[in-house]
């Protein structure tokens, strides 16, 4: 067989089996699949993409007769039913019987489980066709939303129904550091929408997992659940000013910061070195999705010590040495304040504690530092303080010559 000569033929071969399928549900996952290929490869936002995709592809193949030719052009009108051409496409003379049952579902459950830390949620939707014979048996949609990235960051379409959510309980029923609920449907669509929209339009895209291949079905089947009629959950603000003096004046005082020794340094530079790090814990909750401080975990503090600080601050040895020590008793109060289990204390301190090592030898190497965040190093290392201009400007003319052979 001649190769395809455009990508309309490329997926007309890879799905020349469609109407030799038995369900609805196997051709809509073979059809995502395909559609999978496309969103992986946009450069665009990836959902316009696939609709734009889909909308040519009908516009390409509307003489084709073949059974496997009408049938898949059924079934992407059923996952993209917004794609120029979409509501238009007719049966098909030899298109299977079961694609009548294409798309024809209903939501039998809705669910959100997730970690104690606030990392991550998962929301769970089970389906059914009206027409078990020909649609195919129950099945899930999953969709996990990763807080700290703030995007959806992967999406799968499984089953038997039944089994998937069977699992989920009996893993939430027997770890005290997990949670499971059901979940409203209008806000479940929401949240996974809402994050998706940012997943769209990432450039590299999360490596594991299905959700290249099962999002086409996967929002086609969330598009089903009742919008939401009140704005989506925002999240906490950024600490003003006085909010971050109130929370710093009350870790100070807590049995986290004493059993640290934090409330009973004096020395000035010690001293400083303590509002410095505490700070920098500050900062890096801003500058995350969910920015609110005490949402703390062994992700959130690998994070920190492993990578944010390593890239937006200059530390001294005061500093290095200060910083591992205030983010274990930070980690202690996060965790007391937020409520958490004993067990999701004792098991951050133990990450955070592992992680020492690496975070001095990333200190030593400085190969996570940014560009300014190692300009700003080097000029600390030969004694000019980087708040006074006319001293950085003395630094530049005398170094211009290195810093020409260097660029």
């Amino acid at each position: 067989m001649a190769a395809p000569q455009n990508p309309y033929d490329a997926v007309l071969h890879a799905a020349r089996d469609v109407a030799k399928l038995d369900c609805a549900l196997d051709a809509e996952m073979l059809g995502t699949a395909l559609l999978g290929s496309v969103y992986s490869v946009a450069t665009t936002d990836r959902a316009d993409a696939v609709r734009e995709f889909v909308g040519a592809f009908l516009s390409a193949t509307t003489r084709r007769r073949t059974a496997s030719a009408t049938t898949i052009r059924e079934v992407f009108a059923a996952l993209v039913p917004d794609a120029t051409g979409a509501s238009t496409v007719k049966r098909g003379a030899q298109t299977p019987a079961w694609a009548d049952q294409l798309g024809r579902v209903r939501p039998t459950g809705c669910y959100a489980y997730g970690d104690v830390y606030g990392d991550q949620t998962s929301y769970l939707v089970t389906f059914a066709y009206d027409d078990v014979a020909d649609g195919g048996p129950e099945h899930a949609v999953v969709a996990l939303i990763d807080h700290n990235i703030g995007i959806t960051k992967d999406v799968f379409v499984g089953g038997p129904a039944e089994r998937i959510l069977g699992q989920v309980r009996e893993m939430c029923a027997t770890d005290e550091l997990t949670w499971f609920r059901e979940e409203d449907p209008a806000r479940l669509r929401g949240e996974v929408h809402r994050h998706l929209e940012i997943t769209d339009g990432l450039t590299d895209l999360p490596q594991d997992g299905n959700l290249a291949t099962d999002r086409a079905l996967a929002t086609a089947r969330l598009a089903l659940l009742p919008k939401s009629k009140v704005p989506p959950i925002e999240e906490p603000p950024e600490l003003s000013g006085p909010d971050r003096e109130r929370l710093l004046r009350d870790f100070l005082s807590s049995p986290e910061a004493a059993r640290f020794g934090l409330d009973a340094i004096a020395a000035d530079d010690e001293l400083a070195s303590l509002h410095f790090c505490l700070s920098l814990l500050l900062d890096h909750a801003a500058s995350l999705p969910d920015p609110d401080p005490l949402r703390w975990s062994p992700a959130v503090a690998g994070l920190f010590l492993l990578d944010w600080v390593h890239r937006r601050a200059v530390l001294d040895m005061d500093d290095a040495a200060m910083l591992p020590r205030v983010t274990r008793a930070w980690s202690a109060y996060a965790m007391r304040k937020k409520g958490l289990p004993d067990s999701a204390g004792e098991q951050t301190d133990t990450m955070v504690e592992e992680m020492i090592p690496e975070f001095a030898r990333l200190y030593a190497t400085g190969e996570k530092r940014s560009p300014a965040t190692a300009a700003v190093a080097q000029l600390i290392s030969e004694g000019v303080d980087p708040n006074d201009p006319e001293a950085i400007d003395a630094w530049i003319e005398t170094n211009r010559h290195r810093l020409a052979d260097d660029s």
